[in-house]
């Protein structure tokens, strides 16, 4: 932002400069070249002045939010301040979490650039114990009666836990510092404001956004709506505002060349972003939190050319589930990287990849080139065993899985459920023809830290649906490197399955 201001401005010199050369040039012989040294202290000062401006713009908070009507949760007090600096109050939302049996939690955001300190205090009983969660960030704290101090060095998504209350905890979102503001409407902009808007042809619960359009939700801003991009290209939906009980947050369809950058969504009815038939899409510095059935994360059908990048994605379904053909969508799925992110699966999983095909193809669709990399999986918790896997490749319908990277995965807690799924299936509740093959999985630099999980899974179906090429490398489990499959459930329809 510090260069682009420079540029700009210094650009404008020049401009004017060119406009007024033949007045100028009298002037440039008397004072020879004592207007270009003038030129260059301007542009020093120049810097100096944006530099002293970011230094002061390094933390954003939103007081916006205090007047937007969402519920408040008095579980906590936080603030937030630059080091040494006066401490600023962030609104400590309310959300729900947990379909099993929905739970208030709190969440809270600010902006950060550099480093900043934080304060949170729990409000009612005693604190015994403080969990600071990814564990990965290795946070340390400073603990006074029932309050924790802790600083910050970059933008982080966190979980504050006390006394090992993970349904009651306080969720802390220190995004980046947002790179494009808007104060109201432009052309090719739609604009939302501090406070609660919806469809203006209510009974309607969405919103529909057409090509070449920009959607700003600002601090503050509520929508209660779903943002629907169907057959449209080159969109982008931005801001720090929040998609409030929507039946869908965002649906992507039939579209090309679609960023979602910093929004929240809280709560939706199902999907948090769906996507179908689309490709060229970017999701970055997303957070949502689910508790209804059907409520997954981010689901992509048939998708091509996405990148899922510093997510935080609490749901009461799958996290991230990528499938082929469902109901108008055929062709396959590719070329998908799920990056720098965190995932909590109160329900279902956290990654789940290859359901939904085309059971009428006579060759099968494809889902190939999967990356998903530097993630931490906070929790898994799945009752059916059909359906438990942190890091699951499940394919049915005649699909074909292959090339797929499991990367630098930090998974914390297994309430219920197994570490690792691959399977060729045939499930009745969701297929019409038995999976054709899985081929090329890699699980690199693993580490599980929890206890009582259900073993592992890896089976092939038949002859003509087999598991093949499999690697298992630093995988750790509890301290101990993986250096077998003994603890795993296999059959006789995998071949070349290594462990390294």
């Amino acid at each position: 932002m510090v260069l682009y201001g420079i540029r700009h401005l210094y650009g404008n010199i020049r401009r004017k400069d060119v406009q007024d050369k033949e007045r100028c040039d009298e002037e440039n012989q008397i004072v020879g070249g004592s207007r270009v040294m003038g030129q260059k202290v301007w542009v020093i000062l120049l810097v100096w002045a944006c530099f002293g401006m970011t230094a002061r713009a390094q933390l954003k908070t939103y007081p916006e939010g205090l007047h937007t009507g969402l519920p408040h949760n008095d579980d906590y007090t936080v603030r937030v301040r630059m080091p040494g600096g006066e401490w600023q109050d962030v609104f400590e939302y309310k959300v729900q979490v947990n379909l099993d049996k929905p739970q208030d939690a709190s969440m809270v955001q600010f902006d950060m650039g550099s480093p900043v300190e934080v304060m949170v205090k729990k409000n009612n009983g005693t604190v015994r114990e403080v969990a600071i969660r990814p564990l990965n960030n290795e946070i340390a704290f400073r603990q006074v009666q029932n309050t924790v101090f802790f600083s910050l060095d970059k933008p982080r998504y966190l979980s504050v836990e006390f006394n090992g209350d993970r349904l009651h905890n306080l969720h802390l979102f220190a995004n980046p510092m947002a790179k494009e503001v808007y104060s109201g409407e432009a052309k090719g902009v739609m604009f939302f404001g501090p406070g609660v808007h919806r469809p203006k042809d209510l009974p309607n619960n969405q919103i529909r956004v057409p090509s070449n359009t920009t959607v700003y939700l600002a601090p503050g801003a509520v929508l209660k709506a779903k943002l629907l991009v169907d057959n449209a290209e080159n969109v982008r939906i931005i801001g720090r505002g929040i998609l409030d009980h929507p039946v869908r947050g965002i649906e992507i369809t039939d579209s090309e060349n679609v960023l979602v950058d910093g929004i929240t969504v809280v709560n939706p009815e199902h999907y948090t972003v769906f996507g179908g038939g689309s490709s060229e899409i970017v999701i970055r510095n997303l957070k949502s939190f689910s508790c209804r059935s059907w409520s997954d994360g981010i689901d992509m059908m048939c998708c091509r050319k996405v990148l899922v990048d510093n997510v935080f994605l609490r749901t009461s379904d799958d996290c991230i589930a990528l499938y082929n053909h469902r109901w108008n969508w055929w062709g396959g799925s590719s070329d998908i990287t799920v990056q720098n992110s965190v995932l909590w699966a109160d329900v279902a999983h956290p990654i789940n990849v290859g359901g939904h095909g085309d059971p009428d193809s006579s060759t099968g669709e494809v889902i190939e080139n999967l990356t998903f990399r530097n993630v931490d999986i906070l929790e898994h918790d799945e009752d059916d065993p059909m359906y438990q896997g942190c890091m699951t490749v499940d394919c049915g319908d005649r699909n074909r899985v292959r090339n797929v990277l499991f990367e630098d995965i930090r998974v914390e807690h297994i309430q219920e459920g197994r570490l690792f799924y691959v399977k060729v299936r045939f499930n009745p509740k969701y297929d019409r023809q038995p999976g054709s093959s899985i081929e090329g999985v890699v699980f690199r630099n693993i580490t599980y830290t929890g206890v009582g999980e259900n073993r592992s899974l890896i089976q092939g179906l038949s002859r003509d649906g087999m598991v093949r090429n499999v690697t298992f490398e630093n995988v750790t489990i509890n301290g101990e490197k993986m250096r077998d499959l003994k603890e795993t459930v296999t059959n006789e329809f995998i071949s070349n399955v290594s462990v390294k």
